[in-house]
């Protein structure tokens, strides 16, 4: 049937530009004889795709100078682990809970120490942020967590909390390089790549350098402490060597479309298109407080379960895929990472607007 619109929430849609290139390169990758598949993590070749990867994620991102980037495994969710081990010297620290992964990394700081629910959106099912210009902090808190965009829910921090002068840690797995982002407000800023960068099996974490310390909680892995992979470059064992290869492929593609501002603007565009259909239509409705709007994923409803279900099945059909919700909401969900093309929304748009005509005279 040819590529289809995949709105799927992760692994999610690629630039095909990227994956031409990568078929291209698969069985010899420039004059080497194999495939990145194939190659050392040690070789000459590959030290060049890491390191090349590496300033271009700095590059994109302005990372300044005392920030390590380090491509990690065990997904965003090992990194619920990681952090307080890392962190948490104090053993206290501070969660603010807007979804499923910011609950879970809180419920994981419990094993480690004292977490702090600092604020919830649950009470609403995570649909809105909470107003954190002005939270009760604890003075002795290690760290204040946030997961910045909510994959499931589809809300997005629109302003950082103000943490009064704590460190923040932010998980931005589902809006990594969607829009400029000024790295010098975070302590740590981490994502799965699987959402917006690449193929599921790498996490990055830049981290600011005075967190990378020998000084971990008692017991902590070798793995796991944040100077292990410092130290070595993220070569300390062999890394998901094809994963970062093709981040870095997406790293010069975004690169070539003019960067994170361009993105934004692109990005904005995309769920305009989206949100104004949801704002105006009778038969489909966003479950987000407008203010909160996520531009990567985007939960919505018609209110009843059967005709939900009819419309995945039909959009499926016609090349939508990936535009089931998640259980916890329910509905329909389309993330439109940066890699989804205007014309795959503006599609997605014209088809529901002929299946709400065609479904509203019942």
């Amino acid at each position: 049937m040819g590529r289809v619109y995949n709105f799927s929430a992760g692994p999610a849609v690629l630039p095909e530009e990227v994956l031409r290139e990568a078929a291209e390169e698969m069985l010899d990758y420039r004059g080497t004889g194999m495939s990145v598949m194939e190659m050392s993590h040690r070789s000459k070749a590959y030290d060049a795709i890491i390191k090349e990867a590496e300033q271009d994620i700095r590059d994109l991102m302005g990372i300044p100078d005392n920030y390590r980037v380090l491509f990690l495994q065990g997904g965003a969710s090992q990194q619920f682990a990681m952090i307080p081990m890392n962190l948490m010297k104090r053993k206290k620290a501070g969660y603010i809970v807007t979804g499923q992964w910011a609950k879970k990394a809180y419920q994981e700081a419990q094993i480690y120490g004292e977490a702090v629910k600092l604020a919830s959106s649950e009470d609403k099912t995570f649909s809105y942020i909470p107003d954190c210009s002005d939270l009760d902090i604890p003075e002795d808190l290690d760290y204040v967590y946030i997961c910045e965009n909510n994959t499931i829910y589809g809300t997005k921090y629109k302003e950082l909390p103000n943490t009064k002068g704590h460190t923040l840690v932010a998980d931005v797995s589902s809006c990594f390089l969607s829009e400029p982002v000024d790295v010098s407000r975070y302590g740590v800023i981490y994502g799965g790549v699987q959402k917006n960068v690449g193929p599921a099996g790498v996490v990055i974490v830049i981290i600011r350098e005075d967190l990378i310390t020998e000084d971990t909680l008692p017991g902590t892995p070798t793995m796991l402490k944040y100077k292990t992979h410092a130290d070595a470059d993220s070569l300390y064992n062999t890394p998901p060597c094809y994963g970062i290869y093709i981040c870095g492929k997406v790293f010069q593609w975004l690169k070539k479309q003019g960067g994170l501002e361009a993105m934004k603007k692109h990005n904005e565009e995309k769920a305009k298109i989206l949100y104004d259909f949801f704002d105006s239509s009778r038969m489909f409705k966003g479950t987000v407080e407008k203010k909160d709007r996520s531009l990567m994923n985007v939960p919505f409803v018609t209110g009843d379960k059967e005709l939900d279900a009819k419309f995945v099945a039909e959009a499926e059909k016609a090349g939508f895929v990936n535009l089931k919700g998640h259980r916890t909401v329910g509905g329909m969900r389309a993330s439109i990472y940066n890699a989804m093309p205007k014309e795959g929304v503006e599609k997605l748009v014209a088809f529901m607007k002929e299946f709400e005509e065609k479904n509203s005279q019942n």
